[in-house]
């Protein structure tokens, strides 16, 4: 079988365990403003990579927290939101100044 290669091998590892929620969040919440960042300016290499990066932490924090079904349902549904925005058709109608500002309040519990 082959081994998985990771963007952040040192979080697959196992550091990214180690991080409280907030920060994990907060971390992610980096990554889809830099893909939305990359959006605007249509740069889609970069804003592609962003999106390659944020999917891996949620997939990450989600392994993380698998015997808390609270917090994996919230992480999970984050997950579901931010697809919807950049892959799907929006029928959420997924607010992009809203999505950050879930992320702002993550980053800003850490600070």
């Amino acid at each position: 079988m082959d081994k998985l290669t990771y963007i952040h091998q040192d979080y697959a590892n196992g550091k990214w365990a180690r991080l409280p929620l907030t920060l994990q969040m907060g971390n992610i919440g980096s990554e889809i403003s830099r893909a939305l960042n990359w959006q605007k300016k249509a740069k889609k290499k970069y804003q592609d990579a962003a999106i390659d990066r944020a999917l891996e932490l949620f997939d990450l924090t989600i392994a993380c927290h698998a015997n808390s079904p609270s917090k994996e349902k919230e992480i999970c549904r984050a997950r579901e939101e931010f697809c919807e925005y950049f892959f799907g058709t929006n029928d959420l109608e997924i607010d992009k100044k809203a999505m950050l500002n879930y992320y702002d309040q993550f980053a800003l519990m850490n600070s």
